[in-house]
């Protein structure tokens, strides 16, 4: 897949049909690379959608917050996707607490992950980093990802995980930044041990930060990029956004009428 960047921003909260406007919540970071790379995967978005209105709120660290965001949009509707990649307290209450603090009408989407097109997306950056097309017996991958103490989250990184493992047919491991266990140093520790000499580590975070920095330090043979500059990135942002679309409007056909 490609995408032709755009290099123009929305500035209107709606489409003239009324389409909700795409409201992408990023984490934020203090390392500049997040927010250029985010910016960049949002240019693909409006490349793929012309003339829908995107917009970029983060929860801390980078501006504009997401309140402020929201705050602009006023009484407007729009659509939250997280870029995010699995469940945790970012998607379940901080962002939901954000929006119905704001006066804009809003729905949020589900995280990016787990997605096929996540899958794909890992799978392209570790080729591009030097995973071979038909890999040795002796290779395994440690999934990085930043880590949470919320039970869904971590289920969704292990499910990743054995999608990544089902498309590379060799162990993929899930490992965590913090917040949980097994960390990445410790997973590269248990694949050596049993035997895994071409270990390499996936990167599963959106952008460039510390602990993606860190995790990719820890790499006994390869470790690929973050994932929001890959392609289809774009297209998994739209495919939420249109879901989120979807369900909502199934939700106002079964809604009971007023009396």
């Amino acid at each position: 897949m490609t995408a032709t960047t755009l290099m123009g921003r929305a500035t209107s909260t709606a489409t003239p049909g009324g389409t909700p406007a795409l409201v992408a919540v990023a984490h934020g970071s203090r390392d500049p690379r997040a927010l250029s790379t985010v910016r960049a995967l949002l240019d693909r978005v409006r490349a793929l959608r012309p003339g829908l209105p995107v917009h970029l709120g983060h929860i801390e660290l980078n501006a504009p917050l997401l309140p402020d965001t929201l705050t602009a949009l006023g009484d407007g509707e729009a659509v939250l996707v997280p870029l995010l990649l699995t469940r945790g307290h970012h998607v379940e209450r901080d962002i939901p607490d954000m929006a119905a603090a704001s006066p804009a009408r809003t729905r949020v989407a589900t995280p990016l992950g787990p997605h096929p097109l996540l899958v794909d997306a890992l799978h392209d950056n570790l080729l591009e980093a030097g995973w071979p097309l038909h890999a040795p017996r002796d290779a395994a991958v440690v999934l990085a990802s930043a880590g949470s103490r919320a039970p869904a989250s971590r289920a969704d990184t292990t499910r990743t995980a054995a999608l990544l493992a089902s498309r590379l047919g060799v162990p993929v491991v899930p490992a965590y930044a913090s917040a949980a266990a097994p960390t990445v140093p410790e997973a590269v520790r248990t694949l050596t041990a049993r035997g895994y000499r071409h270990v390499a580590v996936a990167a599963h975070f959106t952008a460039p930060g510390r602990f993606a920095t860190e995790c990719a330090a820890h790499a006994p043979w390869i470790a690929s990029a973050p994932l929001a500059t890959h392609p289809a990135m774009a297209h998994l942002l739209l495919h939420r956004y249109d879901e989120a679309l979807r369900a909502g409007s199934a939700s106002e056909r079964r809604a009971p009428a007023t009396p």
